[in-house]
């Protein structure tokens, strides 16, 4: 199930579309993610002044909020500072946000604007689906639905074999010797000996999956660009993402960061462990080969 999860987001195209009541809606793949365009949701709103649409959800103190859960968990890189001002200001009358000072003041990733055939404000899918339950939410429900349809005429053609080798091609999928998988255990953390205080949702993630928080990881790879994530193997991505849902069950049942971590790494091993012995993953693997 694992597996299964993160090929379909590899497989999908470049840039596809969907419709939503009438309106064209445009998807991208950024980083290896499902990114909706704002822009295009927007016109359900006002098809004249979709930026206008986009800033009037963006100033709202709920919405901003939101934007700095997302990146705290999804973002090792993402300013706490930049985004507590913008957190204080929201809501007051003043106050006026766009994607690109929201991005350029924070580091965020979550949103981002693209220029060329394919131009626009877009936005992970997440956000995307926030933004359409702010538009209304009958066309949110509508916008949930068409990407569920997307995605399930995705896992059809994966399982037809359909152009499966060419984006995994794209995204640097490697095929693993023996020896390459046991480097992709995790290490046992020893909580004990971890300064969480300051720790970033990120590096509790980074730490129950790599071992190392991202500032290690940089101070190590001085001459590589971007984070450890952009290197990361395909195990290590499928991991990441599923105790990211475990996380955030974790923090609402109030846990604290050590026990997190110590929860998390556990269930980083385990995976990968299973990831290891899949079927599906060898068979999948052999295919390419």
């Amino acid at each position: 199930m694992f597996v299964s999860v993160m090929i379909l987001l590899m497989v999908a195209k470049k840039s596809t579309q969907i419709q939503v009541q009438g309106i064209d809606i445009r998807l991208s793949l950024i980083r290896g993610e499902d990114y909706i365009s704002l822009t295009d949701l927007a016109r359900f709103k006002n098809e004249d002044r979709t930026d206008h649409v986009i800033q009037n959800w963006m100033r709202n103190r709920n919405t901003v909020e939101f934007l700095g859960l997302w990146e705290t968990i999804h973002n090792p890189d993402f300013n706490p500072i930049e985004f507590e001002g913008f957190r204080l200001e929201s809501g007051l009358n003043s106050f006026v946000l766009t994607p690109k000072k929201w991005n350029e003041s924070t580091g965020a990733i979550g949103i981002v604007s693209r220029s060329g055939r394919y131009g626009g404000t877009y936005a992970h899918q997440d956000i995307a689906f926030e933004f359409g339950a702010w538009l209304n939410p009958e066309f949110k429900l509508y916008l949930i639905k068409e990407f569920q349809r997307l995605k399930q005429e995705e896992a059809l053609k994966l399982e037809q074999g359909w152009d499966v080798e060419r984006y995994l091609t794209k995204v640097n999928y490697q095929i693993h010797t023996d020896a390459v998988k046991e480097e992709l255990i995790p290490p046992e953390i020893d909580v004990k000996k971890q300064s969480l205080i300051y720790a970033s949702e990120a590096d509790i993630l980074n730490l129950a999956v790599f071992g190392i928080t991202a500032s290690d990881w940089r101070s190590r790879n001085p001459d590589l660009e971007g984070n450890m994530r952009d290197y990361a193997k395909l195990e290590q991505l499928i991991v990441l993402r599923n105790i990211e849902a475990i996380s955030a069950m974790l923090i609402k049942d109030g846990f604290s960061a050590e026990e997190r971590l110590e929860k998390l790494n556990k269930s980083a091993i385990n995976q990968m462990w299973s990831l290891i012995k899949s079927k599906q993953l060898k068979k999948l693997k052999s295919d390419l080969n």
